[in-house]
C-alpha cells in the first residue's frame, strides 16, 4: 500500500535522548558533506539554478566493438580490420564506420572518445551506471548508481516528474541489468515506467478532491507503522507516495510517455525495434523509440534518463537455429543503421529544441571487443580500452579523444578513466564531485567518485 509520511510527535528522542528537532539542527551544521545554504550557493555560482541540466545515457548491452564502429583500423591485418571501412566525417579527420552516415554527417555535434581505460572483464553494468569498478571495495550497500546519486543531491525539478527515470528493459541475464540504488535506499531507486505502470498512472474517475481525502486517511493509518520502523523502508515507500502523488495529479509525465501526442512524422524518424527478439536472446532490446521517450521525459523535467539499447555481445558461432556464419559482421550489418539512425535523430532533436546546451547524451558499454577476429567470426571480451560517444551538455563537441595503436588493442595517447567521464557528467549537471559527498548506511560521509578526478579538459 501507498503510504504518506505522517509529522514526528513532539518531543519524541532517540535512544541517546536527542529529540529530532535536534538531531535536524545537528544534522543541518554538520561539517560532513555541502549543507543546503551551501549547495544553494554552489548552484547559484554556477548559473544552473534555473535551469534543468539534464543526461541520458545508453547502455549498449554486452560491450559494442570500437574497432567496427568509431576506431577503425583498415591499414591493420585482415583478422583484425574487418570488412568495415571509415568514411569522412564534416570535422576534418575525424572519420567512423561507413555504415554511420547520418552520424558522419553531424559529427561535429559529437564527441568520440577512444581511449577509455580501467574497465572490468566480464558482463556487469555496475561500472557503466556509477563509474565504479565492480572488483573494487565498495561501501555497506553498495554504491548507488548515476541516476540515484544525482536524485539525492539535486531532487526533483517538480511534482510532475521524478528526478531519475529508467527506461531499462530488465534482462534476462542478471549482470546485463542496472544496478540498484545502493546505500541510498529504495528512495532513491529510479522511476521505472514500463510495462503495466504506465496503466496505474491515470485516477480512473476518482477527482483531486478525493484523492486529497485518502492521502490524509492513508497519513493517519501508517503512522503507527511508522514510528516503529527501523529498516528505512517506510522512508522510502514515503517518497514513492509522494512521487505518485505528484505523478498522478499532473499529466506532465504520462504524455511524455505518450508517443501518440508526438509529432507523427518524428515518431516515423526514429523507427521501431523488436523488444521480444532481444530479451528473448538474452539482452536487451532494440526499441530505437525509447530514445525519443528519453527525450521527451527530459523535457518533461526529469534529470537523468537511463535506457539499454539491443545487445553487443557478439562472440560470433552459430545461431539458435543452428545455422553456420551468424558472424559479428550480420549483426553489425543489422543492427548498424538502426543505431545510426536514432541516435542521429536524438542529437537531432536536442540541438532543434534548444536542448543541446543543457542536455548531455553519453553512449557507452561495459568494455571493448578484441583487435583479433575470432575462428567463429566475432569478437570477445577486450577490458583494456573502450569507446563512448557523446554529445550535447554545451561541451565542446566536434572532436576525438584519445587514440590507439595500430590494431585498436591498447591506448596510446590520452587515456581516460570512467571518473573522468563521470566528472564531467557530474560537472554538466552543475555538481562538484570534489566538494558534494552522499551519506552511507553508517552515516559516513562518501565522495561521488574514488577517484580525484576533473572534468574531461578537452570538453568543459
Amino acid at each position: 500500500m501507498l503510504t504518506l509520511a505522517g509529522q514526528p510527535e513532539r518531543g519524541k528522542s532517540f535512544c541517546d535522548g536527542l529529540s529530532r528537532r535536534n538531531f535536524l539542527q545537528i544534522g543541518a551544521l554538520g561539517g560532513a558533506g555541502l549543507t543546503l545554504p551551501g549547495l544553494l550557493r554552489a548552484e547559484a555560482a554556477s548559473g544552473n539554478g534555473s535551469s534543468n541540466k539534464s543526461v541520458i545515457m545508453i547502455y549498449l548491452v554486452g560491450g559494442p566493438p570500437h574497432q567496427d564502429m568509431f576506431d577503425l583500423k583498415p591499414n591493420a591485418p585482415k583478422e583484425v580490420a574487418g570488412p568495415w571501412q571509415p568514411i569522412a566525417t564534416n570535422v576534418p579527420g575525424m572519420e567512423i564506420c561507413e555504415a554511420f552516415p547520418k552520424l558522419a554527417g553531424m559529427a561535429d555535434k559529437l564527441v568520440t572518445i577512444r581511449s577509455i581505460v580501467g574497465s572490468q572483464s566480464g558482463h556487469d553494468a555496475i561500472q557503466v551506471f556509477n563509474g565504479h569498478n565492480p572488483a573494487k571495495p565498495k561501501p555497506s550497500g553498495g554504491w548507488p548508481q548515476f541516476g540515484s546519486a544525482v536524485a539525492k543531491v539535486q531532487g526533483a525539478t517538480g511534482a510532475a516528474a521524478p528526478p531519475f527515470v529508467s527506461l531499462c528493459y530488465e534482462c534476462t541475464h542478471g549482470p546485463y541489468n542496472e544496478p540498484g540504488s545502493g546505500f541510498l535506499g529504495a528512495s532513491y531507486s529510479p522511476f521505472r515506467p514500463m510495462g503495466p505502470t504506465k496503466d496505474d498512472m491515470i485516477l480512473n474517475g476518482v477527482t483531486v478532491e478525493r484523492l486529497g481525502d485518502r492521502q490524509s486517511l492513508l497519513k493517519s493509518v501508517d503512522k503507527f507503522r511508522r514510528d516503529v520502523d527501523a529498516s528505512g523502508m517506510m522512508k522510502g515507500i514515503d517518497t514513492f507516495t509522494g512521487q505518485a502523488m505528484g505523478l498522478l495529479t499532473s499529466s506532465k509525465l504520462a504524455d511524455a510517455l505518450d508517443l501518440s501526442k508526438e509529432d507523427p512524422e518524428i515518431v516515423a524518424r526514429y523507427g521501431t525495434g523488436d523488444p521480444v527478439k532481444r530479451i528473448d536472446s538474452n539482452g536487451a532490446p532494440r526499441v530505437p523509440q525509447s530514445l525519443l521517450v528519453a527525450r521527451r521525459l527530459i523535457e518533461a523535467g526529469a534529470r537523468v534518463v537511463t535506457l539499454n539499447y539491443s545487445k553487443w555481445d557478439w562472440h560470433g558461432g552459430r545461431n539458435a537455429e543452428g545455422r553456420a556464419n551468424n558472424s559479428i559482421f550480420l549483426r553489425e550489418a543489422e543492427d548498424f543503421p538502426i543505431f545510426d539512425n536514432c541516435v542521429s535523430n536524438l542529437v537531432s532533436d536536442l540541438h532543434e529544441r534548444g536542448l543541446d546546451k543543457d542536455c548531455t547524451v553519453i553512449v557507452w558499454g561495459e568494455f571493448g571487443r578484441t583487435p583479433t577476429i575470432s575462428a567463429r567470426v566475432g569478437r570477445d571480451h577486450w577490458p583494456r580500452v573502450n569507446c563512448a560517444l557523446m554529445a550535447g551538455g554545451g561541451m565542446k563537441t566536434g572532436q576525438v579523444i584519445g587514440s590507439t595503436d595500430r590494431l585498436g588493442g591498447e591506448a596510446v595517447s590520452r587515456p581516460v578513466t570512467y571518473s573522468e567521464v563521470y566528472s564531467t557528467l557530474y560537472h554538466n549537471l552543475g555538481i562538484d564531485p570534489k566538494l558534494t559527498t552522499i551519506d552511507d548506511h553508517n552515516g559516513r560521509p562518501q565522495y561521488l567518485l574514488e577517484q580525484d578526478a576533473p572534468p574531461l579538459h578537452e570538453l568543459v
